[in-house]
């Protein structure tokens, strides 16, 4: 009797083995800078970070680990990138094909979507992307560092090259102690560094339309159409929100001329949705500026992209159901196009699910720590949504709290999207159903 993992377990235990694999590295004595073993857990929070592209770290990764340990959690961070953007395309192609045949040709035919049979061309694409674009920037930033910046070639070089991957798979890794607050007032560091972190958070699904159709806007998908709405809303919200809150703020925006404010808002506003990269002080933010990273951190990036969170597609698609219900409308549209009851409830599951696990992981931090809630919080929401931005509480967590968080950090990867797959590839139709009624609501 043949058996057979489902798609969805394979992805998890895939990631399951990075990371024990990564911790095994880390533990060598070759990986720490001083020689040594490095405890299990400081190598195991580091691995789950870095496999999960999320940047949260409890020791300086610039001075705690040695060049062999850098490259082995740089390795971490682009298998943990690469391999979710693979999957992820590759499960949501596995989606279409579990739709009836008939449904299945006619959104080939509406969307010019990605086809089954060239799985092969997929990968190879989404290999291409990747190490393009990585390339690119790391020749920059080399390019920038060692001329703009003094650094000799070799460290230059290398701390392009990390920075470069880190960025595009929107890890928030730095070798820097500071993140890049060094280079706050360097455009040519911080706009490729972003141009990196937004290509990267889009998703391939994306990135293969714009190849594609660049000139072809309305033959985009709608999944396309949203996530760039979505993704320029939000940036300009938090761009807006961070000069509005931060602009007199003496101890981040307050200082700088206004080109300086202008770009390191900007930063703020691309890191703050799933990058992890800061180029002004986090424990410094004000109150408000600390809640709308709860926002911005908690919805992330594009499906199937490097980024973490909700992601923006589910909620496009949940505030497409608000307004057709505000507007008295029985169906969800956008562009033309009507959204799938199916996909309606799988996003309102995978907002349930995620806000539950803040709220867990709230809780639990809580219980085991006597910090502020809103540290606590803005900790919480960073580790579930693999951003990486921290208030400077990470490395004072006691164990168990540390822990906690590499549990955030897994669920939040791996979790959103194996979930969302899960529930598409799970759905079938009852042979009858009940009698309805209606519950009051509000």
């Amino acid at each position: 009797m043949k058996s057979s993992l489902h798609p969805t377990r394979t992805v998890v235990l895939v990631f399951l083995l990075a990371i024990v694999a990564g911790s095994m590295l880390l533990m060598l004595p070759v990986s720490r800078a001083e020689g040594g073993q490095a405890p299990w857990l400081v190598a195991f929070f580091t691995a789950v970070s870095a496999v999960c592209v999320t940047g949260l770290v409890v020791v300086d990764t610039g001075t705690y680990w040695s060049g062999f340990g850098q490259a082995v959690i740089m390795a971490l961070f682009q298998l943990g990138g690469f391999g979710m953007m693979t999957a992820s395309t590759l499960l949501g192609l596995m989606v279409n094909r579990s739709l009836r045949l008939r449904t299945r040709l006619i959104t080939q035919v509406e969307t010019r979507a990605l086809g089954l049979g060239d799985i092969t061309g997929i990968a190879r694409l989404v290999l291409i992307v990747t190490f393009g674009c990585e390339l690119a920037i790391a020749l920059w930033l080399t390019a920038t560092l060692h001329f703009g910046h003094g650094l000799p070639w070799p460290e230059a070089a290398w701390s392009g090259l990390f920075h470069a991957v880190s960025a595009f798979n929107n890890a928030g890794f730095s070798i820097h102690a500071d993140s890049l607050t060094r280079y706050a007032a360097a455009p040519a560091i911080l706009l490729p560094v972003m141009l990196a972190i937004v290509v990267g958070g889009l998703g391939f699904p994306v990135l293969y339309d714009l190849h594609g159709k660049l000139r072809e806007p309305r033959r985009w998908s709608l999944h396309s159409k949203l996530t760039l709405l979505g993704t320029a809303l939000l940036l300009a919200l938090g761009l807006a929100g961070l000069l509005l809150f931060e602009w007199s703020n003496s101890r981040t925006l307050g200082p700088m001329p206004v080109p300086e404010k202008l770009l390191a808002a900007a930063f703020a506003s691309v890191s703050a949705r799933t990058a992890g990269f800061n180029a002004i002080d986090i424990g410094a933010l004000t109150q408000e500026s600390l809640a709308l990273h709860y926002l911005l951190m908690f919805v992330g990036g594009g499906s199937a992209s490097t980024a973490g969170g909700v992601k923006v597609g589910t909620i496009a698609i949940l505030a497409l159901l608000v307004i057709a219900e505000i507007r008295g409308r029985t169906d969800s549209e956008a562009f033309a196009r009507r959204v799938s009851p199916s996909a309606q409830r799988q996003a309102i599951t995978v907002l349930v699910l995620g806000s539950t696990l803040v709220t867990v992981g709230t809780l639990v931090l809580l219980r085991l720590t006597n910090l502020p809630a809103g540290s606590v919080i803005f900790e919480v929401i960073s580790a579930f949504g693999t951003v990486g931005l921290s208030t400077g509480i990470t490395p004072e967590l006691p164990p168990g709290a540390q822990i906690m968080l590499t549990v955030l950090m897994y669920a939040g990867r791996v979790g959103t999207i194996t979930l969302a797959v899960s529930l598409a590839m799970g759905e079938r139709r009852s042979p009858y159903r009940y009698p309805e009624e209606h519950p009051i609501v509000g």
